[in-house]
């Protein structure tokens, strides 16, 4: 057994539990004490460093070959990364970064200080706006819903200089407000010039931080985030077609934004859902419009095949009881509190190890919803994990008089 006395009396426990428990899905419970080891490694600690240019991806199955210049491709629930390509390479991200301009109005919308029915005034700077455009007319006023098609369908550079004037004055102010947000949602590597990606030495994202985008995007608001799967908006009689070519190649395929600069190439950040599963890809420097249509269906059909998710535990599924010392109760039920879930290669599961750590024995009081020992998943190919395990019930401390033979039977089992 794996375990040591610490300072304070209780002992530290590190829980393995058998690979093959995991080959018919959500792992059997009674399985839990059969074997002791060691907890394996920090979090991240496998994660392979990014190729230089020209190298394939890096994937838990091995290298892929991408013709990306970037790349990386995410499962949306338990952020597991199946293929990664100079994934942390800060890059122009061109009309990707739209994305970013459409995360604040979405959040604006939800706080009130923007409506749907809202006009907004039409500058002249946002009527030259050179570009893809929505062709927003000088003078005019321009509902907000309106101006968020022109941004997600058409890609408009004028109607995102509508919102950034009628926003934060201007179009630089409006920058900074990209980059305050950015921060706030967990943007590491991103620094915005503009509201539309326009070329700018300095604007650059990469595609960790898109999909991190993505992701909040599709999580904080899912009511406009159906926009994206819009294929076609009709404005100043002008109808053009949605330019996110997976929306029409790949089944589930439900959004989000392309983009193209010289200096970029084509790129996309994309989302597909099948049944629960939901894969998030990123990838920049591609040759041209084609290339990216074809990369990205091969890419996301590559993520769905190989690739399967597999439940550990259920949310109420008591994963260990653990002792209590001087409470109400002997023991306190270890709960994940939701559904645990882990990527894997399909064919993989039988090489996953997953290990519990907790002390024991816990000291009374207890609250429900305590954390009070950790879940740790890892094994070859699997990127590692630490999950929360969380007390299951409320254990209240013992009275001073029930606790006088509890303590005196705790001394003498110590002696």
């Amino acid at each position: 057994m794996s375990s040591r006395a610490d300072t304070r009396g209780t002992t530290r426990r590190a829980v393995l539990l058998p690979a093959a428990a995991l080959a018919a899905g959500a792992l059997p419970l009674p399985a839990l004490a059969q074997s002791r080891a060691q907890a394996p490694g920090r979090p991240g600690a496998n994660r392979q460093p990014a190729p230089p240019p020209g190298s394939p991806a890096t994937t838990p199955l091995g290298p892929f070959e991408t013709i990306a210049r970037q790349a990386l491709i995410i499962d949306a629930d338990t952020d597991a990364v199946l293929l990664e390509k100079n994934a942390d390479e800060r890059m122009p991200p061109s009309s990707m970064s739209k994305l970013m301009t459409m995360y604040v109005v979405f959040d604006m919308l939800k706080k009130g200080r923007l409506q749907l029915d809202q006009q907004l005034p039409v500058s002249e700077r946002a009527w030259r706006m050179g570009g893809s455009k929505m062709f927003v007319q000088i003078g005019n006023q321009v509902p907000v819903e309106a101006l968020m098609r022109g941004v997600i369908v058409q890609s408009g550079n004028d109607a995102c200089v509508v919102f950034a004037e009628a926003i934060s004055g201007s179009e630089q102010q409006f920058a900074e407000l990209l980059n305050q947000t950015a921060k706030e949602i967990g943007l590491t590597d991103s620094t915005f010039r503009n509201a539309t990606g326009w070329p700018d030495p300095e604007h650059r994202m990469t595609c960790r931080d898109l999909a991190r985008l993505a992701r909040r995007l599709i999580s904080d608001f899912p009511e406009y985030y159906r926009i994206y799967n819009e294929r076609s908006f009709t404005w100043n009689n002008i109808s053009q077609e949605n330019r996110n070519p997976t929306l029409a190649r790949v089944p589930g395929a439900d959004g989000l934004k392309t983009g193209h600069t010289e200096e970029a190439g084509y790129g996309l950040t994309a989302s597909a859902k099948r049944g629960d599963r939901r894969l998030i890809l990123v990838f920049n420097g591609l040759p041209s419009m084609k290339a990216r249509a074809e990369e990205s269906e091969r890419l996301l059909e590559w993520g769905f095949r190989e690739f399967e998710n597999v439940v550990l535990f259920r949310a109420s599924d008591v994963v260990e009881e653990v002792p209590v010392h001087l409470g109400s109760s002997r023991t306190v039920p270890l709960v994940g509190g939701k559904d645990m879930v882990v990527t894997l290669p399909r064919n993989w599961r039988n090489r996953l190890q997953a290990r519990l750590r907790y002390e024991t024995p816990v000291v009374a009081p207890v609250l429900k919803g305590q954390e009070l020992g950790r879940l740790e998943v890892s094994g070859q190919g699997v990127p590692t994990l630490s999950l929360p395990l969380l007390a299951g019930a409320d254990v209240d401390r013992l009275g001073l008089i029930p606790r006088i033979p509890a303590v005196i039977g705790s001394w003498i089992a110590g002696s």
